[in-house]
């Protein structure tokens, strides 16, 4: 019981804190990077509690995964070679790579921002557009929309939500990442006609 009034104790101190928002900068950074976990599990309450903070809490977080999707770019651009091993059978295996791999040379633009939505590591996405040698630009694009549009969509969500954003994201997550997911595909397949 200690344990979890510290925790809670120490989570209040975050939310109140003055670095709260370079936490959440830093936070994104690292899940785009290294940790695995989403930032929703962090986002949510912090955002329920700073609704005055809202839309720039929705930014730092987009702003922290964008520099962690160049310094992922950048890793697989000139390091792939040397450390891309390790990093695929610590993050994926060799096989999801690969398919990541040629996904990223078929579809690019319409597969980042797929991958930057959808919950799956997006290390492999940022892995895969630098080995391929993909355009930063098209690739920064791409992760820009993607996760503006899943920090910011969590922001709308407690706007109109309020403190049921949390219950309401669980209860539809797996609905919300499919109706995505297909939409997507579908201005894909339509762009590709025109």
């Amino acid at each position: 019981m200690p344990t979890k009034i510290n925790l809670k104790q120490r989570t209040r101190k975050f939310i109140d804190s003055k670095h709260m928002l370079s936490g959440i900068t830093i936070a994104s950074f690292l899940e785009s990077v290294i940790v695995p976990i989403p930032l929703e599990a962090i986002l949510v309450p912090l955002m329920q509690a700073r609704r005055e903070k809202l839309w720039i809490i929705a930014l730092m977080a987009t702003i922290g995964c964008l520099i962690g999707a160049l310094f992922g770019y950048t890793l697989g651009y000139y390091l792939f070679d040397a450390v891309g091993d390790w990093v695929i059978n610590t993050l994926s295996t060799p096989e999801q790579f690969e398919m990541v791999r040629q996904k990223m040379q078929a579809q690019g633009f319409w597969f980042v921002i797929t991958l930057g939505i959808i919950p799956i590591p997006f290390q492999i996405a940022m892995l895969a557009a630098g080995a391929t040698k993909y355009s930063l630009l098209l690739f920064l694009f791409a992760a820009t929309i993607a996760r503006s549009i899943r920090y910011f969509g969590l922001a709308i969500i407690v706007y109109y939500a309020g403190n049921q954003a949390e219950q309401l994201i669980k209860k539809h997550k797996t609905k919300a990442m499919i109706f995505i997911t297909i939409a997507i595909a579908a201005i894909w397949a339509i762009s590709t006609l025109l």
